[in-house]
């Protein structure tokens, strides 16, 4: 599989990036992935020894491609296809790190609103913020 040219969007999709391979190529389109500090088109082939640049949701990570595969096998085969960076590690972690410390996700309340709560809510609303 090593002398073989993979497109883009199935080496994502093969080296565990995104679940399906429509998902890897709308990240590509998109602009989530990033070749060589550059945007490309799904069906760009890849070589080994390529930067690429990923965004999935708050995530990013800066791999180099070490091996190339069009078939999707087991999590730890898929590691072997490409190398992270030490500064996108320390950068993930350093992410982590601040969501951890912000608490995370605001607080749902323990319930909705009753008729009473609504008032408040609508008073509280229009409310005169220039006095």
């Amino acid at each position: 599989m090593g002398g073989e040219k993979v497109r883009i969007d199935k080496w994502l999709w093969a080296a565990r990036f995104f679940r399906t391979r429509s998902l890897a190529a709308k990240a590509v389109s998109g602009g989530h992935v990033h070749l060589n500090e550059g945007r490309v088109k799904p069906a760009r082939l890849l070589q080994v020894g390529d930067r690429l640049e990923i965004r999935r949701g708050e995530q990013e990570f800066t791999v180099i491609v070490l091996e190339l595969s069009s078939r999707r096998g087991p999590a730890v085969r898929a590691r072997t296809l490409y190398e992270e960076t030490e500064e996108s590690i320390a950068a993930r972690e350093r992410a982590r790190e601040q969501r951890r410390m912000t608490g995370g996700p605001a607080l749902r309340p323990d319930r909705r609103p009753d008729k009473r709560d609504r008032r408040r809510i609508r008073q509280f609303i229009r409310k005169d913020w220039s006095e």
